[in-house]
């Protein structure tokens, strides 16, 4: 299956509600401080006007909202939309792709990514970023990973398996300061601690949701799902646990859109 196919199944799965709201109990969502740090090098917090790329369900999206910033978020897929609208009703929903904004130009001081920034078409989302962006406005690309110190965690990837791990889990280490020019130059990294309340039906949810776990044929998903699920009854450190914590290490790479950006050999005015 080539990554055109794959984005294709993933749109179609995403479509349908049933799967968007299952995404939605799994998933965790971000640290408040994340998005402060997100935030810093703009001046005047009380104008800022953010703009959420590949919101999904609004899992930033909420967390920019409780910022107290004007947001709005842009999401393809019509089932994540459905429930995106319904979650965080405080901000505008827009359907729409990273490499075809349906915004004005300059009309945003910070644009952000979670968990989401893998899937851009990077030749076309760049600079349409930077068309959408003000003059030294920040691009902030937001990524959960499980922390496999703790055992019970780490028994879980093992149990999931690297071998169909989605592009993301590595895209953090990947990424060099220079990878975003001419559009962006690399700010500054930070990670964060962040925890997620979960029970055993929720952390079925969150592995369900997965990339890679949705591509799998439906027994191979149907066992691992039931796997998942008897690992929250047996593990020695959930046994008898209604509820727990699954631990992350949020990490937020920060960029600050170049003060001349240039597309088709033509300057982007600032």
């Amino acid at each position: 299956m080539t990554r055109a196919d794959k984005d294709l199944s993933l749109r179609t799965a995403w479509a349908e509600v049933e799967i968007a709201a299952g995404y939605d109990r799994g998933r965790p969502g971000y640290p408040a401080d994340g998005v402060e740090f997100a935030l810093e090098p703009l001046p005047d917090r009380s104008a800022v006007r953010a703009l959420d790329l590949g919101a999904g369900t609004g899992k930033l999206t909420a967390a920019l909202v409780d910022a107290g910033l004007d947001t709005v978020a842009v999401e393809p897929a019509a089932g994540m939309l459905r429930v995106l609208r319904h979650v965080v009703p405080r901000a505008r929903v827009v359907p729409g792709s990273a490499e075809d904004l349906p915004v004005p130009d300059g009309s945003a001081d910070l644009v952000t990514a979670g968990q989401a920034f893998h899937w851009f078409d990077r030749d076309r989302a760049l600079p349409e970023i930077a068309r959408v962006l003000r003059p030294g406005g920040v691009l902030a690309l937001f990524y959960n990973s499980r922390d496999d110190a703790v055992a019970w965690v780490r028994a879980l990837s093992e149990l999931v398996g690297p071998a169909e791990e989605a592009d993301h889990v590595s895209v953090t280490s990947r990424l060099e300061p220079a990878d975003l020019l001419p559009w962006f130059g690399f700010d500054a990294r930070r990670r964060f601690r962040y925890e997620q309340e979960l029970d055993a039906a929720r952390l079925v949810d969150l592995i369900a949701s997965r990339s890679y776990v949705i591509r799998r044929p439906e027994a191979d998903r149907a066992a691992l799902l039931d796997q998942v699920a008897a690992l929250a009854r047996t593990h020695p450190e959930l046994v008898g646990r209604q509820h727990f914590s699954m631990p992350y290490v949020t990490t937020v790479l920060r960029y600050r859109r170049a003060e001349r950006a240039t597309r088709a050999g033509q300057v982007l005015r600032s």
